[in-house]
């Protein structure tokens, strides 16, 4: 298993699901987590607390420059460094293309894609100067698929890879990887109100058979936070069991 030890990460939307997924395999690998979710995040921290973990919660609006950069100061003062930072924060507001509200569109950009904008623009200081850092975000299958219902949500994640694209020829050059995963069909609480069988479906499409899990995401993130995969840069890591090959 790659190690994160002595390093300190931000995992964004970690207060359920994918990112609570991803805070336990971070500290389970040695890393510091600094857990950001606009929801009560104090219960994943109490559970990797009482198993050993490092991890403690900010809650944090990440849309909003003052909230994001008002936690980061806080990091810095107290731990000094920010050496990774997750993009997981999302949100989902389907609605066929002619249904879809204006606020519904803005609201899933906002989040899923403005928000790189700010967490990136308050870290990259930190981690440029000194001389390290990952950035990995959470794209979608449904940025190559499309879906019913998703334009603007499949729209987003689709800007993620551009970004993601583009953000790493700027910073590589100052020991700054930037990538993003895209996950395919994945145990979370939006998955446990999908009818049954729909869900034997899906599975029945993943040469695995199987759903993916929060903590199989935890590993793919895990990888691309590490120091080894510094040669790694700029790419969309499609997870999702060969169901989606890319």
């Amino acid at each position: 298993m790659f190690r994160l030890d002595g390093q300190v990460a931000i995992i964004t939307g970690g207060a359920q699901g994918i990112g609570a997924g991803i805070c336990k395999v971070f500290t389970d690998a040695g890393a510091t987590v600094a857990l950001w979710d606009v929801k009560d995040g104090q219960a994943v921290v109490d559970e990797i607390t009482a198993d050993g973990g490092e991890i403690f919660y900010q809650k944090v609006d990440v849309t909003s420059k003052s909230s994001v950069e008002a936690a980061v100061a806080e990091i810095m003062n107290k731990h000094g460094r920010i050496d990774i930072l997750i993009n997981n924060a999302g949100l989902i507001r389907d609605k066929s293309f002619m249904k879809m509200t204006e606020e519904q569109w803005n609201a899933v950009i906002n989040v899923n894609v403005n928000s790189l904008f700010v967490t990136a623009k308050a870290v990259l200081p930190h981690m440029i100067d000194a001389k390290y850092g990952r950035i990995v975000s959470a794209s979608s299958v449904n940025a190559d698929l499309g879906a019913f219902g998703q334009t603007n949500y499949a729209a987003s994640k689709a800007a993620i890879q551009g970004f993601t694209r583009s953000l790493c020829k700027e910073v590589g050059k100052h020991g700054i990887t930037v990538n993003c995963v895209a996950p395919g069909f994945i145990e979370t609480a939006m998955t446990d109100t999908i009818p049954e069988e729909i869900v034997k479906g899906a599975i029945q499409q993943i040469p695995i058979r199987r759903i993916g899990t929060p903590e199989d995401m935890g590993i793919v993130y895990l990888f691309l936070a590490s120091k080894e995969a510094e040669f790694v840069n700029g790419i969309t890591l499609h997870a999702n069991g060969g169901a989606f090959p890319k």
